[in-house]
Parts: C-alpha cells; structure tokens; sequence
C-alpha cells in the first residue's frame, strides 16, 4: 500500500496490486484495475518510487502479516 495526496489535499492509501498504469495529461491520474481513477499531486516518478520502495520492504520481509 502506497499513500498519495488527492487534488484537494486529502491523503489516500491504495493497493499497489490494482494500480494498472499511471499517466499524466498534465495532472497525474492512477487507473486502477476496478476502472477507477484517481487524480493525484505526485508526479509519475514519485509514484514508480513509493510502489518500488513498497515492494522492496514486502520482498525483503520488512512488512509482515500482523495476525
């Protein structure tokens, strides 16, 4: 899970496993594989650089189940 800030400020978590691609036209929209869309502050390199540090932190077993 990955947090990005909406147009209006406001903090949002997602699934990096339902992001299906990410654009910019100019503002930079998440597409989720539901048909969402998301609007949002960050930039695509900011985006490309939460999902790998996310999933280098679940690939080296610093995220852990919490059951």
């Amino acid at each position: 899970m990955i947090t990005v800030t909406r147009l209006n400020d406001v903090p949002l978590v997602i699934n990096t496993d339902l992001i299906e691609f990410v654009e910019s036209i100019p503002e930079t929209i998440i597409s989720l594989t539901s048909g969402k869309k998301v609007m949002v502050k960050e930039s695509i390199d900011e985006i490309i650089a939460r999902v790998e540090n996310y999933q280098r932190k679940i690939y080296s077993g610093h995220i852990t189940d919490s059951k």
